[in-house]
C-alpha cells in the first residue's frame, strides 16, 4: 500500500491556513486550496509508485532468549533493498527503548506479531509500505549470572566434604560396611554394638546415595506478583530455585520445576545431569507473573500425583489472608505423609519497617496496627507449619538462595 510521508502531510496542512485566507480575502477562490490538497494526493500517489519493489520476503533477527535486563537489537532487513524504514509489532515483557532497541524489562516470552518495510520515494511525499507477519519467540530467562560461580563454591565448600576420612567417602543413609574409626570421622558414624564385640572402635560407612529427586514447587499466584526489596517474589523465588537445581544436578541429583497458580502452569519434569540444567532454565522462563489467587488444594495435590516416589518438595511461597493460609496447611499435611517439605518464605520488609516506624499522625498508628497484626498471623502459619513437621526458610531476599542450598545439603544426609 502507499502511504504518505511527513513531508507530504505538512504539504496538505498548509492547505488550511491559505483556504481561510483566500476564504476571507476573495471568497470565490478558496478552490484553489482544494485542488493543493488534491495535488499533494496525486504527488503521494505517484512517488509511492516509483518507491514500490517490496518483492522479498523480510526477515528479522532476534536472539533466542536474553536475560532479564538485557539489552535486545532487532535486525529486520529485506534483500535487495538495503535502505528501508522498519517497524515491528512487539510484544511484553521487552519495552521499546529508541529504534530496535528493547530492554527486557521481565520474564516471560516476547512475540514480534508482525513486520512493516517501507521505502520511500525519489520526491520523499509518498512511501510504499508492506507487511510481513513474523511470529518470532524471544524467551526472558531469569539472570542466572553468577548461578554457577555461587553454586559450585556453595557445593565444593559445603559440609559434606572433607568431613569424614575413608578410602571411600560416601554420603547418605545407606549402610556399606564397618571399617575402623579414623580420626576425622563424626562420631555418629561409631557402631557401639559392633564395636562392644570385637572390643574396638567401628565405624559404619554408607554409599553415596545419588538420584533423590527434589521438586522446587513455585508459588506463581498473585501475592508472589508483589515485590519485596524492590523486585517481585517470584523473580526472587525463581533465582534462589535455579541456584539450588544447579547444586542438586551437580550432586547427582534429580530436580524437577513446578509453578502453579490457579491451576498448574508449568512442569519440566524430572531431569538429571548437569547438562539439564538448561532445560530447568528454559522452563523457567515460562513462569509468568500470575494475577488469580494461589489454589494450593489442586495444584499441590496434582503434583502428588506426578510423583511416583518420595521427593523433597521446595515450596516457594506466600499467604496474605488466614483462609488461604488454612487451605494452605491442609495440601501440605496431605502431601508431608509421603514426602519431605520445605518452605521458604522472604521477610517482608515493607510490613517490618511499618511496624518498626514511629508514628507522627493517625495515618501512620493505623498503618503500624496493620502491620503488627499481619506480621502476627504470619508468625502464628509459620509456627503451625513448623509444629506439623515441615522445615521452614525464612530469610531476607538476598539471603535466602545461599540459605536454601545449605539447607538442601543438610536435608540430603537425613533420611
Amino acid at each position: 500500500m502507499i502511504v504518505p510521508t511527513p513531508r507530504a502531510a505538512m504539504l496538505a496542512l498548509v492547505a488550511a491556513p491559505a483556504a481561510l485566507a483566500l476564504g476571507v480575502a476573495a471568497p470565490g477562490s478558496w478552490a484553489l486550496a482544494v485542488l493543493w490538497v488534491l495535488g499533494v494526493a496525486l504527488l503521494v500517489l505517484v512517488d509511492g509508485m516509483l518507491a514500490s519493489g517490496l518483492r522479498g520476503p523480510i526477515t528479522v533477527t532476534a536472539p533466542a532468549a536474553v536475560p532479564v535486563g538485557a539489552d535486545v537489537t532487532l535486525r529486520p532487513e529485506m534483500a535487495g533493498a538495503p535502505s528501508l524504514d522498519f517497524a515491528a509489532e512487539v510484544s511484553e515483557p521487552l519495552i521499546r527503548r529508541t529504534g530496535f532497541a528493547y530492554r527486557a524489562a521481565r520474564r516471560g516470552t516476547a512475540r514480534i506479531e508482525r513486520v512493516w518495510a517501507r521505502a520511500r520515494g525519489p520526491l520523499g511525499l509518498g512511501a510504499w509500505q508492506r507487511s510481513h507477519p513474523a511470529d518470532i519467540a524471544v524467551r526472558v530467562t531469569p539472570d542466572i549470572a553468577g548461578v554457577r560461580e555461587t553454586a559450585m563454591r556453595q557445593r565444593f565448600n559445603g559440609p559434606q566434604f572433607g568431613q569424614r576420612m575413608r578410602l571411600e567417602a560416601g554420603e547418605g543413609q545407606e549402610f556399606q560396611a564397618l571399617t575402623g574409626f579414623q580420626p576425622g570421622m563424626a562420631r555418629r558414624t561409631i557402631d557401639w554394638k559392633a564395636s562392644a564385640r570385637h572390643l574396638s572402635l567401628l565405624a559404619r560407612e554408607y554409599r553415596t546415595e545419588r538420584d533423590n529427586p527434589i521438586v522446587l514447587a513455585v508459588d506463581a499466584g498473585r501475592v508472589m506478583a508483589e515485590p519485596v526489596g524492590g523486585v517481585p517474589r517470584i523473580d526472587r523465588a525463581v533465582s534462589a530455585a535455579l541456584l539450588a537445581a544447579f547444586v542438586a544436578l551437580k550432586s547427582g541429583d534429580r530436580a524437577r520445576l513446578f509453578a502453579f497458580d490457579s491451576k498448574p502452569r508449568v512442569d519440566s519434569g524430572s531431569v538429571s545431569g548437569p547438562r539439564a540444567f538448561a532445560r530447568l532454565h528454559a522452563h523457567a522462563a515460562e513462569i509468568d507473573y500470575g494475577a488469580e489467587e494461589t489454589n494450593f488444594t489442586l495444584g499441590l495435590t496434582l503434583l502428588d500425583q506426578r510423583l511416583d516416589r518420595r521427593s523433597l518438595i521446595v515450596l516457594f511461597t506466600e499467604f496474605s489472608d488466614p483462609t488461604a493460609a488454612e487451605l494452605m496447611l491442609a495440601a501440605a499435611g496431605r502431601l508431608l505423609r509421603r514426602h519431605r517439605l520445605l518452605f521458604v518464605l522472604f521477610h517482608d520488609e515493607e510490613l517490618a519497617t511499618f511496624a518498626e516506624a514511629r508514628p507522627t499522625n493517625a495515618d501512620d498508628v493505623t498503618r503500624a496496627n496493620v502491620a503488627h497484626t499481619l506480621l502476627r498471623e504470619r508468625r502464628i502459619v509459620v509456627e503451625r507449619l513448623k509444629r506439623q513437621g515441615i522445615d521452614v526458610i525464612e530469610a531476607a531476599a538476598g539471603d535466602a538462595p545461599l540459605a536454601l542450598v545449605e539447607r538442601y545439603l543438610q536435608m540430603r544426609e537425613r533420611p
